[in-house]
């Protein structure tokens, strides 16, 4: 019955911006831990950002540049990504983890329970 499925993604310029979303049915983004990972080809999949009840975490090679935001009324997630580096370039998956487990934002994906398949990001130089 969960399903978390992401949009959004596509090709952009270095210094540009794009905003992923994670729509979600069979758990509520309020009452859940939600997360953002990226996965490079080659590369192990890595922790971007994650919101809970308690707040906001973000990996240190996107602070200042992305922002984790959900929207309760549509049950959705975001992801805004702001000053691209074509080190950003990777597969974006959405996750979810429950509160009692993650209560604050967990980088480790052994957390999280449910996950999306995932959307390209490609930015180029």
């Amino acid at each position: 019955q969960v399903q978390l499925v992401e949009s959004g993604g596509g090709l952009v310029q270095a210094g540009g911006s794009l905003r992923v979303s994670c729509a979600a049915s069979g758990v509520t983004v309020s009452s859940w831990t939600m997360g953002w990972f990226r996965q490079a080809p080659g590369k192990e999949r890595e922790f971007v950002a994650a919101i809970s009840w308690r707040g906001t975490k973000y990996a240190d090679s996107v602070k200042g540049r992305f922002t984790i935001s959900r929207d309760n009324a549509k049950n959705t997630v975001y992801l805004q990504m702001n000053s691209l580096k074509p080190e950003d370039t990777a597969v974006y998956y959405c996750a979810a983890a429950r509160a009692v487990l993650a209560p604050t934002p967990a980088p480790t994906p052994h957390t999280y329970t449910y996950w999306g398949q995932g959307t390209q990001v490609t930015v180029s130089s």
